[in-house]
């Protein structure tokens, strides 16, 4: 059973999914964009059977109360610093992270920078961001890729990606394999404007208040990298240089014909892997 909470940290409040146990190992599971903590909405009740205390938040921007006003405030080091400050409110200092896209992101620089507090690392779709960022400089397929990247940064993006209905966020999803309902779910955090232009200050901060991304050190956990080789967004070079980056147990899992959005498209394909990898740390 999922049930949703409102945690306070950092002076902010966050709006959190969670299942499981409270006494259970806590898993804390980062959402991407143009998602929300509905994202994974299949695989909270799963851990939570599993014994797991699981935690999905609305991020920075996204929740209604964790929203500021500047881009300043959307920094890398500012996301991860919520991520340690969530699991501190929910009683524990060390915990399983997954995450996916801009949660895949900050869920690699948490794993990098404070491995004390991070037991094992699942990341979906996201390579790790020097491998990423190697892509782009190298891989003449991965800037057209990324180009949304630079497009979100543009101040009018928040109205373009909400005109019509917000029918290009509605493409990119649906084009990814996204079931139409959950379009909806997504959009109705998302259609609100001060939310979207909350979440696109995350590509206009990219770069800015923390460590860049080509410096990001290796991981000394377990890691677990889900990629799908139908992704629009990351190609095969980025996801295959992550390997590079890991000096801990490392499990690539590529999912064939599975595109960006995995826990929409592929819904339970994550389960035995995830419980098998959680067992690691």
């Amino acid at each position: 059973m999922t049930n949703t909470i409102e945690v306070e940290a950092r002076g902010l409040r966050f709006t959190v999914d969670v299942a499981g146990p409270e006494d259970g190992d806590l898993v804390v599971l980062l959402h991407g964009f143009p998602q929300t903590r509905h994202s994974y909405r299949h695989e909270l009740p799963r851990l939570g059977e599993a014994g797991f205390r699981a935690a999905a938040p609305d991020q920075r921007g996204y929740s209604a109360g964790a929203r500021p006003d500047e881009i300043a405030d959307y920094g890398i080091d500012l996301l991860v610093g919520d991520v340690l400050a969530l699991a501190e409110a929910l009683g524990h200092e060390r915990f399983h992270l997954v995450g996916h896209d801009w949660g895949g992101q900050v869920a690699w620089y948490a794993a990098a920078l404070h491995p004390e507090r991070v037991r094992t690392l699942t990341v979906l779709s996201r390579p790790h961001p020097a491998a990423f960022a190697g892509a782009v400089a190298n891989d003449p397929e991965q800037p057209n890729r990324s180009r949304h990247h630079r497009a979100f940064q543009k101040p009018e993006a928040t109205d373009r990606l909400l005109a019509d209905d917000a029918a290009q966020l509605r493409r990119a999803l649906t084009g990814q394999g996204v079931p139409v309902i959950d379009v909806d779910a997504y959009l109705a955090t998302l259609s609100d404007r001060a939310a979207l232009d909350a979440a696109l200050n995350w590509y206009r901060a990219a770069g800015t208040g923390g460590l860049a991304a080509r410096d990001v050190p290796p991981i000394e956990i377990p890691v677990l990298y889900v990629w799908g080789d139908a992704d629009a967004t990351v190609g095969r070079s980025a996801a295959e240089a992550t390997a590079g980056s890991v000096l801990g147990t490392f499990q690539f899992v590529e999912l064939p014909g599975v595109g960006h959005f995995i826990t929409d498209q592929a819904p339970g394909v994550l389960d035995a892997a995830l419980l098998s990898h959680l067992a690691k740390g």
